[in-house]
């Protein structure tokens, strides 16, 4: 059985009471097999103006940490998406698609829960797979998604990408 957990900034609310009569069975495929790391980013520049940004260090300082954040062991990678560009740095190329997905489908399933019961805020999101973990927040205008090994502390990763 999976585990999806979103951790929110709690507002008062009425009480209510929700029965179900059975537990939801949350099923995602997350394998990590071994590749080169392939680095993809796309920015509304031309071309010659985004091959030069990439070569320059990133100004944003949530840019900084996540990649200093993708050497160590156990990150898998990560996506970082703003409303001017998206970068995305995998050690598995062949699933870019799959995991812009599944970071994007967090960010709007936990927004959609959070209204529908009234809960207030995101501060992350943790989804726990049979081998991997995903842990995804918003810093800033920044949406931010980690992936790394199920064994991987995300508290102290999320607490890193903070400072």
């Amino acid at each position: 059985m999976e585990r999806i957990r979103m951790v929110s900034k709690k507002r008062k609310r009425k009480k209510t009471k929700l029965e179900v009569e059975e537990k939801p069975e949350i099923t995602i495929d997350l394998s990590d097999e071994s590749q080169p790391e392939e680095v993809i980013e796309t920015t509304d520049t031309p071309a010659e103006e985004s091959s030069e940004r990439a070569e320059t260090p990133p100004e944003d300082p949530i840019q900084h940490a996540i990649t200093r954040l993708k050497t160590r062991d156990g990150v898998v990678g990560y996506f970082l998406k703003n409303t001017k560009s998206a970068s995305i740095d995998l050690k598995d190329p062949t699933r870019i698609i799959e995991y812009a997905t599944l970071s994007s489908t967090a960010f709007e399933t936990s927004e959609q829960v959070l209204d529908l019961f009234e809960l207030g805020s995101v501060e992350q999101i943790i989804i726990t797979g049979d081998t991997l973990k995903l842990l995804s927040f918003t810093k800033g205008e920044n949406q931010v998604s980690v992936f790394m090994e199920k064994n991987i502390d995300h508290k102290r990763i999320y607490k890193d990408l903070q400072d």
